[in-house]
């Protein structure tokens, strides 16, 4: 699951790592949520997935065949094991795949009220990658045309069962590709469904940590710095006990 994340980093920092042509200048924001405009990387025909552009969208897939949006649930995240089986994924994940532009993303974990009686707190998590790289979350985007011929780009984040780390807070998160992978998981013209999916896996637990957050987070409205506001040290797979650092 991913319902919230940032993206922080300066834009010239965003455009090395991603490696698209174009020049866009955007502000920080520290706790993007669904419905909201999101930046996505994608690549020309016939390049290979080398040859990358920028875009705008709504985070939130609408697949074409939507008739009201108002009738259709809102579609934030798509599983990774299921995209082929869906009619909604099936046509984007053979010509319209994605990468998020992202750098963290939060999750809740549930704490039992005191004497198990009342109702469980959630506690907010940042996640980031250890070297403080940006992350680029596989996407699968569509453009919707309504009746009247007006058009919305909107896309999902694909995620995938959780690693060891992340598992400590839920059961499911992004799939991060590494580098190496953005050329094959954008180029739908030469990579097919099939070999695309194995590059939908849980990241390297070793490449990630946890940071306990305050609850700044949790209302939507509060796109400030103070979203990442540490409330105790980082977690990582390489600090030994995980689940007794975390409690």
């Amino acid at each position: 699951m991913c319902g919230r994340y940032a993206i922080t980093l300066p834009p010239e920092a965003v455009r090395a790592y991603f490696a698209y042509d174009d020049t866009p200048n955007f502000p920080p924001r520290f706790n993007i949520a669904p419905t909201q405009p999101i930046p996505i990387v994608l690549a020309e025909p016939r390049s290979g997935g080398a040859k990358r552009r920028f875009r705008l969208v709504r985070w939130g897939f609408l697949p074409g065949f939507v008739k009201d949006p108002r009738d259709f649930p809102l579609i934030v995240n798509a599983r990774a094991e299921t995209l082929a089986e869906k009619p909604s994924y099936r046509a984007a994940l053979k010509r319209r795949r994605c990468l998020v532009i992202a750098d963290a993303f939060y999750e809740w974990r549930k704490v039992p009220s005191a004497g198990g009686r009342g109702a469980a707190a959630k506690r907010p998590y940042l996640i980031r990658r250890v070297d403080g790289a940006p992350m680029g979350l596989a996407g699968l985007y569509e453009t919707w045309s309504d009746p009247s011929g007006g058009e919305i780009d909107t896309a999902c984040i694909v995620t995938t069962a959780a690693n060891g780390l992340v598992g400590l807070l839920h059961d499911r998160m992004p799939a991060i590709l590494a580098p190496d992978a953005f050329s094959a998981w954008l180029d739908v013209d030469g990579v097919e469904p099939a070999k695309a999916l194995p590059l939908l896996k849980p990241a390297p637990e070793a490449a990630l940590e946890l940071v306990e957050i305050g609850t700044f987070v949790n209302r939507v409205a509060n796109d400030a710095p103070e979203a990442q506001s540490p409330v105790a040290a980082p977690i990582r797979a390489a600090s030994g006990d995980m689940l007794r650092a975390i409690d």
